[in-house]
């Protein structure tokens, strides 16, 4: 299958918990980030297609924020390939504020690989 990315992904070397603004529910735990959009690994797939308005733990070396806030499109899902019962899922940002688009920025800076 031919590589569609448009972006470069860095691997996300730093636990960090993304969570469903709506039910406070962990939607996964990043994996990599690039500057349109980012992969995370979750429990269950997620249909693409799917828009969620989702919000990411930050650490204080990052911002005096506790979250940042954003909307992503589920893009594509698969098991991942050493832990079966976990899911890869990829998603597109779709909306950021100018400020958390910042955040977003300084997190892919301090620790994408």
């Amino acid at each position: 299958m031919p590589e569609r990315r448009h972006a470069q992904r860095h691997k996300f070397s730093f636990y960090m918990r993304v969570l469903n603004d709506e039910n406070e529910e962990t939607i996964g735990h990043l994996v990599e980030v690039s500057a349109i959009g980012l992969r995370l690994e979750a429990t269950a797939p997620l249909p693409p297609g799917q828009e969620y308005h989702m919000h990411m733990e930050l650490t204080p070396d990052i911002s005096d924020k506790l979250f940042m806030f954003f909307s992503a499109r589920a893009k594509w899902n698969k098991p991942d390939e050493i832990m079966p019962n976990l899911y890869l899922v990829g998603f597109e940002i779709t909306n950021i504020s100018p400020h958390d688009g910042e955040i977003y920025q300084r997190l892919l800076d301090m620790y994408g690989e």
